[in-house]
């Protein structure tokens, strides 16, 4: 047997294991997603099979979704029954003036966010005064409660609204991808300042939406490998030097700054080849989380209450400034237009706004201001600008003259004072990147990532390197006392993996937390042993392992799918001694005699009833005796030397896995409970929503048939088909269904629209069926009178096959008669030669039991008369009598239908309802077609087995009239001509088979080309009668 780990394996189970990679890899097929999780939007593109790296469209056709969800509520009110209709994107925004308390905007700030005083949702409810704000009691997070729905019902996560949004974009990508596609996995962009909370919030989104998170990649990192997919870097086994970039991204909710190095590296490929891979490695981040596009349009939203606060109106009614941040229509309003104004700015010296009904139905008001007041607005961000890129150079240990360029993206850098300061700060403008995808390389980068992760893609080899972006380490109680160790820093490669030692003896708990500025020590998780105690007492049974030489590991690794510390494994184990054998031990084990220490066990019970089988057997077995004592000679020698030495001592580590658990550490976990309600009311949400859907199309339905209606009732066609009575009738129920849906219909229920649809349906139907039927009932007859055409030609073919075959027949009997009388006057002849024959044949009978010698020839042979060939029989009837007797039959009983119906119909008139439908036509038709194709098929699938081939006439004469000229099958053309060879008038074999399937349509002609063939002689000559064979059987020649 090969040595262990390189045993071969059989040719079965390789190819059972490819097999079963191909099916595992070809099922696993399916699209992935990247998405650009921002605080204002959201981007997601697609990588399907036929579909690489496209942006999923919004329904609007648009290329980012606003992260925004709305519930509209319905017209029964707050009945807990019905969920209110959910709106996303531009159209949510829309509603915010109306339901500014049911519009969730900008939500991804909020989460992982344990207290609703702290300053991010104290900002939050200054520019949404409206929403409902409160604490979750399970987990202490944020919630919102919504007045759509009853307010008993339990308010939602911002991890719930969330994931409304992210299923929205998934249903998205699964109608761009097609029918059949699946759309499950995601890579997800998320801030390098995301802790652990923040994290899990989003992948607990992701999961209430149907998605599974293949990774979380920071939003740099992203912008960095779709920089690096259409390039190619120094390669540095080659001497090259990295090339060196910042990317600056300044979006919604925060302004951050990630120093990336990317270079080439030649690795080892398959076999002896090398390949040459990109990496794109995070050597520092920063980021200023109250700077971004947010903050800027609420410089503008203050300007804005400031002056609106100060016009003659609002002071007439005594508004001041207090009173329109409180007011939630007034906030929709300004904060969607600040949006608007600021975007302006960055093309434009100045621009202006104007507003109807703000804050009161009859206050309006004006508002403009310059990029200039603008700027001196926002003038305490411009240094903030500064604060990401120093913190992310001082992470990686660099200067501005290390940086190569710096490439921007998210919407607010194009802020024009953002980018005079980014000019400032590195000293060139031409670092400054303009050519990249500002909007859109985020998202690109992270759909890369998927298709790389996912084993159904194959990409360009671009590997990465991301950061934690806080340092992490574990902490335990010893004693008493809580001790600490750091374990990975804030730019440690995610990924990798540390061996620590825990002094540890018993089953206790420790935690792995993230030092986080304002935390502290954020708890991640909490790791809870299980065997510790007995694993550390079976070291001291067992091997006599003292306290002090036991020692307690975990390997903790950087998670690659979310960057969060975790425990992959733990052992506790120590040195112990043991005694080694000597070679006496050794050689006695290898030759049978057992060690020392072991006694060789008694033979069996019956081993004295066991006996050699012979003499030889004994002899062998004796004469075997002599070296096994010069063997155990030899070993006591051996042992004296051993007793002498003192026995080796060898040191092995002695090792036991440690069981342990690991729960979620800082947030409250939910609950089994909760997650479930959760689950089922995001159902009930899905569920409504097709439900709506549905009523929706009934509802378009519904209206425009009113509208058809309109157009029927001047239709000619349908004028002729209706009586005046049935048209009025018609108008004035369409008038009035016309009425009600603009009306108290338009509160209806799917059931109840579907009712109206079927009633006036069933008033149109009638007079429609009958304006449809006179329209196609002329070419149906046409049709059915063209099929009795063809039964008819049918009926003269076969009745022509019937005389041709009856002429055969007589001709051949008349050959059979002739045959006959040639052949008695050929014996009575020769009566002598028949007399001496079997004289000879007496002569011999004592050697009949004797086989006949085959080279030798017998006087019988020599003196038998010449026989005259039989004449082949005719061919049998390809088709019966009862064939034709259907056909007829068949013909004549539709005729006679078409006949009666058609006289019926000429009697009534257009409004009547019709005696004979086109439907019917159409079936009497194909039933006719099927009657001939039928009796086509049954001849042609009939096997006859081909008469002997007749026997060649030696005589000279006989060979003149026989013949051996050429002959020609009679096949089914020929049975088609009739008798003097004309074609059958009428039947068109081509016609009958235009309408039936390809494949049989074929083999129905081969069949009917090769029908008069029963089969070829032993020479290749036919067996069935020839033209020139029945011409002279006419003439009675043969």
């Amino acid at each position: 047997m090969p040595p262990h780990g390189r045993r071969r394996l059989s040719g079965l189970t390789v190819i059972v294991s490819f097999l079963f990679l191909f099916t595992s890899t070809a099922s696993a097929i399916s699209a992935v997603l990247g998405i650009d999780l921002g605080t204002e939007y959201i981007k997601a593109a697609l990588v399907k099979p036929g579909i690489p790296l496209e942006i999923v469209l919004t329904k609007d056709s648009k290329r980012k979704e606003t992260a925004a969800v709305a519930f509209k509520p319905s017209r029964s009110g707050s009945d807990s029954k019905v969920f209110p209709e959910r709106i996303y994107g531009g159209d949510a925004l829309a509603l915010s003036a109306r339901f500014p308390n049911d519009v969730y905007p900008n939500l991804k700030p909020l989460l992982g966010q344990t207290s609703v005083n702290n300053d991010l949702v104290s900002e939050f409810n200054r520019r949404f005064p409206e929403l409902r704000i409160l604490e979750v009691k399970e987990r202490g997070t944020v919630g919102f409660r919504s007045s759509s729905l009853d307010q008993t019902e339990e308010p939602f996560l911002v991890e719930e609204l969330l994931a409304m949004e992210l299923k929205n974009i998934m249903s998205n990508a699964v109608a761009m991808a097609g029918k059949g596609s699946t759309v499950k996995d995601a890579v997800i962009t998320v801030p390098p300042y995301y802790t652990a909370v923040e994290r899990r919030a989003v992948i607990m989104a992701a999961d209430l939406a149907g998605l599974r998170v293949l990774s979380l990649i920071s939003d740099g990192l992203a912008v960095g490998l779709n920089y690096a997919t259409s390039r190619t870097f120094p390669t540095v086994n080659e001497g090259g030097k990295p090339e060196v970039h910042l990317v600056y991204d300044m979006g919604a909710g925060s302004a951050s700054a990630t120093i990336l190095k990317f270079q080439g590296r030649t690795v080892k490929d398959i076999g002896k080849f090398n390949k040459t891979i990109q990496e794109v490695q995070v050597l520092g981040t920063g980021w200023e989380k109250s700077l971004g596009g947010d903050v800027l349009n609420q410089v503008i939203i203050d300007d804005m209450i400031e002056k609106f606060a100060d016009t003659s109106r609002l002071k007439t009614l005594g508004v001041d400034a207090s009173n329109i941040k409180q007011h939630g229509r007034t906030m929709a309003k300004l904060w969607k237009e600040s949006e608007r104004l600021r975007q302006v700015l960055s093309a434009n010296s100045e621009t202006q706004a104007s507003f109807e009904g703000l804050y009161h139905d009859d206050v309006n008001f004006k508002y403009k201001i310059t990029r200039a007041e603008f700027e001196k607005l926002a003038s305490r961000y411009a240094a903030k600008v500064k604060t990401p890129i120093t913190l992310a150079l001082e992470s990686a240990k660099l200067g501005l003259s290390d940086i190569e360029s710096v490439i921007l993206h998210g919407g607010a850098v194009r802020t024009p004072f953002v980018q005079k300061e980014l000019e400032a700060i590195v000293g060139n403008a031409d670092k400054i990147r303009t050519n990249v995808n500002s909007d859109e390389a985020a998202v690109f980068g992270a759909a890369f990532k998927a298709a790389g992760i996912s084993p159904s893609f194959r990409v360009k080899e671009i590997r990465t390197v991301d950061t934690p972006g806080y340092a992490s380490g574990v902490s335990w109680i010893v004693d008493g006392k809580e001790r600490q160790q750091k374990l990975f820093t804030a730019t440690s490669t995610i990924g990798a993996e540390k061996q620590v030692s825990l002094k540890l003896l018993r089953d206790s708990t420790f935690t792995l937390y993230q030092e986080v500025p304002d935390l502290i020590h954020a708890p991640v998780s909490q790791i809870q042993t299980r065997n510790l105690t007995a694993s550390v007492k079976k070291l001291d049974d067992s091997f006599g392992c003292v306290a002090t030489d036991i020692s307690t590991k975990f390997a903790i690794r950087l998670n690659p799918t979310d960057g969060l510390p975790e425990v992959v494994r733990g052992s506790v184990s120590c040195e112990a001694t043991e005694k080694k054998g000597g070679v006496v031990d050794g050689m006695k084990d290898l030759f049978g005699f057992g060690s020392k220490k072991e006694e060789q066990k008694p033979l069996a019970e019956n081993a004295d009833d066991i006996e050699p089988s012979s003499s030889t057997t004994t002899s062998e077995i004796t004469s075997t005796s002599s070296p096994k004592e010069s063997q155990t000679s030899s070993m006591d020698t051996l042992e004296k030397k051993e007793d002498e030495k003192a026995k080796q001592a060898k040191k092995t580590t002695q090792t036991i896995y440690i069981d342990f658990t690991s729960e979620p550490a800082g947030l409250p976990q939910l609950s089994p409970e909760t997650l479930k309600r959760i689950t089922e009311r995001l159902s009930a949400f899905d569920n409504s929503d097709r439900s709506r859907i549905k009523r929706e199309e009934t509802l378009n339905t519904l209206e425009g048939f009113t509208y058809k209606a309109r157009d029927l009732l001047e239709d000619e066609g349908f004028i002729a088909a209706s009586t005046e009575v049935q048209r009025t009738e018609i108008e004035q129920k369409f008038k009035a269904a016309s009425e009600w849906l603009y009306g108290e219909g338009a509160d209806a229920s799917r059931e109840t629209l579907k009712e109206r649809l079927d009633e006036l349906r069933g008033l149109v139907a009638p007079a429609q069926k009958r304006k449809d039927e006179a329209s196609k009932r002329p070419n149906a007859v046409k049709s059915l009178q063209e099929a009795l055409d063809q039964v008819k030609t049918m009926v003269d073919v076969v009745k022509q096959q019937q005389e041709v075959q009856a002429i055969a027949e007589e001709q051949a009997s008349s050959a059979a008669a002739s045959s006959s009388l040639a052949s008695e006057s050929t014996s009575a002849s020769s009566p002598s030669s028949q007399t001496s024959a079997t004289s000879s044949t007496t002569a011999v009978d004592d050697f009949a039991d004797l086989e006949d010698d085959t080279y030798s020839t017998s006087a019988s042979t020599s003196t038998s008369p010449t026989t005259s060939s039989t004449p082949s029989p005719p061919p049998p009837p390809l088709y019966s009598q009862a064939d034709l007797d259907s056909l007829i039959s068949t013909r004549d009983s539709v005729q006679s239908w078409l006949d009666v119906k058609l006289a019926e119909q000429e009697k009534l008139s257009p409004s009547d309802d019709p005696v004979i439908l086109s439907s019917e036509l159409a079936a009497k038709s194909k039933e006719m077609n099927k009657v001939v194709m039928d009796l086509l098929q049954k001849q042609m699938k009939r096997t006859t087995k081909p008469p002997p081939p007749p026997k060649k006439d030696k005589d000279k004469k006989g060979s003149k009239k026989g013949g051996k000229g050429k002959t020609t099958k009679v096949d089914m053309d020929d049975l088609l001509k009739g008798k003097g060879g004309k074609g059958a008038k009428g039947l068109d074999i081509e016609e009958l088979l235009k309408d039936m399937p390809a494949s049989e349509r074929e083999e129905i002609e081969r069949a009917v080309r090769g029908a008069g063939e029963s089969g070829k002689g032993e020479e290749g000559t036919t067996t069935t009668a020839t033209a020139k064979e029945s011409e002279k059987l006419k003439h009675g020649e043969l």
